[in-house]
């Protein structure tokens, strides 16, 4: 967390909201899907100068190791993993310009510049600054704003504050672009609950629609939360729209995070898979929801289809096997997918919903999510967690202490809203969903079924349900719902009304009595 300043008013106020609004400020007449790319890319700028001078620092004083090194010799900083910054793209020099009217023109050059002296950033870095709708004057105070985050941290903590603010910043454009915004990020809270629930610490993690990163960037953060190394898990992943891989790759390099196996090409992970031979781990992914164009009458016969063709109107199904597909033998998945696809029988669905029950049983845990979670839409969505061992497949122990069971759990009260349109979950919410699960998954700790929240199904009832995964045909009702008692809520709703019909004959009356008593002229 970014440190706390005191504002005027005495509320205390982490930097990273007083940066965002003082950076909201300066954008003017610009919309947010294009100024996000100008502040974020600041940001990013901002993070690998500081990296670049805290070696060039150390190089310079050629003490220990660094005795007799070049500070400005490349291969020192290949060495040790930090991006190479040519003099006229570091941040001193950006800061001694910032007041001239071509300020833009210098920030594209040293954009550009550190993308020719780096091969692992070539075509990612904006270069938008010099555009005519961007005044000179708010850049130049906007590279002073970027140039205070961190100020007086310990240059140890530089990098995670930047980070920090890099993550907020996203999330915060993502609220201010709206349905545009979620498809690009998918909320904080949503990402947090699908690590909690995976606990990925160890192996590779795969995300074939990935957006600006979030998944990996919030495992990373998991494994660091809890003593794990982060160079213990790698990274895959794949994403169809350019600009949002470019996020991508800023967002896992300011974090410090092996991003070369994030790869990016406009036909997407169904047409031109990118990973074609990879098993993973863990998948953590949220597709985009009901997609209909998604190429399914060329792919009638592609071999993921293990467990039955994918309507061509509807994608749903062909994440879920794509994601299938990927798990190694004892892989594990969690994916966001519209509600729907837990009850649809159209074309198919019904029955590729059945295989992976009854024939793979592949289904470890079903989530049932609260409305307005999402950015981009308003479709109820819900968590599928898959697990390929759920029976010790391929020779593998199980370690499953439930391998005939599905854990149904209904959040849909959880949450709160922070805007009239948008809600989130709290960590206290993320814990209770988190625990409840990993208690049924491992057997450890005492898991037990909760009336109206969670249950732990075996196959044979959800096969009585003809395979539907609607949550709320499982959890029941709370237990003062299941005491509800109907006489008593008729007559006092009956009570209540006739209460209002006497109101509303009295008030009449009165009216009545007080037109009377006009004299008409």
């Amino acid at each position: 967390m970014a440190r706390i300043q005191t504002t005027a008013d005495n509320k205390e106020e982490p930097l990273e909201k007083q940066l965002w609004k003082a950076a909201d400020k300066l954008r003017k007449n610009i919309d947010a899907a294009e100024y996000k790319h100008v502040v974020l890319g600041l940001i990013f700028l901002k993070y690998i100068s500081d990296a670049f001078e805290e070696l060039y620092n150390k190089l310079q004083a050629g003490e220990a190791d660094y005795a007799g090194a070049d500070p400005e010799d490349r291969d020192e900083y290949q060495a040790e993993n930090v991006f190479f910054v040519p003099q006229d793209a570091r941040w001193s020099f950006l800061l001694a310009k910032a007041k001239q009217p071509i300020i833009g023109v210098f920030v594209d050059a040293a954009m550009d510049a550190i993308e020719k002296e780096n091969p692992s950033l070539k075509g990612v870095l904006p270069k938008v600054f010099a555009r005519q709708n961007l005044d000179p004057t708010s850049l130049g105070e906007l590279i002073d704003l970027v140039g205070n985050i961190a100020l007086g941290d310990a240059k140890a903590r530089s990098a995670d504050v930047l980070g920090h603010v890099f993550e907020y910043f996203l999330g915060e454009f993502a609220l201010a672009e709206g349905k545009q915004g979620g498809q690009f990020y998918t909320p904080r809270s949503i990402v947090e609950l699908l690590v909690a629930m995976l606990e990925p610490y160890k192996g590779r993690v795969f995300d074939p629609c990935c957006g600006s990163g979030g998944m990996f960037v919030q495992s990373e953060k998991f494994v660091g939360e809890h003593q794990g190394r982060s160079n213990d898990i790698s990274i895959y992943g794949q994403e169809s729209n350019q600009t949002t891989w470019r996020l991508a790759k800023m967002n896992l390099a300011i974090r410090g995070i092996d991003s070369s196996q994030v790869k990016w090409n406009n036909e997407g992970s169904f047409l031109n898979d990118a990973h074609k031979d990879l098993k993973a781990d863990y998948i953590i992914a949220n597709p985009p929801f009901n997609v209909s164009d998604w190429s399914g009458e060329l792919l009638r016969k592609d071999g993921r289809w293990t467990y039955g063709a994918p309507p061509a109107g509807n994608a749903n199904f062909a994440w879920l096997q794509h994601f299938i597909y990927h798990l190694s033998p004892i892989g594990k998945a969690g994916v966001v997918l519209a509600k729907g696809a837990l009850t649809s029988k159209n074309s198919g669905e019904g029955d590729i919903r059945k295989a992976l029950i009854a024939d793979g049983n592949l289904i470890d845990c079903i989530v049932n999510l609260p409305a307005k979670l999402f950015l981009n839409t308003q479709i109820p969505a819900g968590l599928w967690f898959m697990n390929r061992n759920r029976v010790g497949a391929n020779n593998h122990s199980p370690l499953h202490p439930r391998p005939n069971e599905i854990l149904f759990i209904d959040a849909r009260n959880l949450g709160h809203l922070i805007n009239r349109r948008t809600r989130e979950l709290p960590a206290d919410d993320i814990q209770q969903i988190a625990s409840t699960y990993q208690a049924w998954r491992t057997g450890e700790g005492s898991y037990e079924d909760v009336k109206g929240f969670c249950a732990s199904v075996p196959l044979e009832r959800v096969a009585e349900l003809d395979y539907v995964l609607t949550p709320g045909r499982y959890v029941g009702l709370p237990d003062e719902e299941d005491d509800f008692n109907f006489a008593e809520r008729f007559a006092a709703l009956q009570a209540k009304f006739e209460a209002q019909l006497l109101e509303e004959a009295a008030l009449n009356q009165a009216i009545a009595e007080n037109l009377a008593k006009v004299k008409l002229p």
